[in-house]
């Protein structure tokens, strides 16, 4: 999926567009995530779909429930939700910098093998 180091980096117009890729699929992520917790809070805890909504946007950005579940299934429901809300979260992060990362990577790389070429060259 990558350039290998033996290759040029990706022109910009390339990196823009793999970068808009990466974010899509973050944001579907999120998106799917968030659904997923809006229907587990509104079926376990009867809740409004805003409130769901309200209660699974602020665990998937880290903040914790606003709402304390009162029934059981709702409680094991929003531990659960907890832990696969952290490791999305992460996860949607690494999407969006990866790209980045490697791109900044392969340049120094790309440069440093270049610049080794031509001492090797001009010796």
């Amino acid at each position: 999926m990558y350039e290998s180091q033996s290759h040029p980096p990706l022109p910009r117009a390339h990196f823009v567009r793999r970068l808009a890729f990466h974010i899509a699929a973050a944001a579907g992520l999120l998106s799917g995530s968030l659904l997923v917790g809006m229907a587990g809070y509104g079926y376990f805890e009867a809740l409004a779909w805003r409130d769901a909504f309200l209660n699974s946007a602020m665990l998937l950005g880290g903040m914790g429930p606003v709402d304390a579940p009162g029934s059981d299934g709702g409680k094991v429901f929003a531990g659960l939700y907890a832990l696969y809300a952290g490791l999305v979260f992460i996860v949607a992060a690494g999407l969006v910098l990866v790209p980045v990362g490697h791109r900044l990577l392969h340049k120094f790389h790309w440069d440093e093998s270049r610049t080794t070429t031509r001492q090797d060259t001009n010796a």
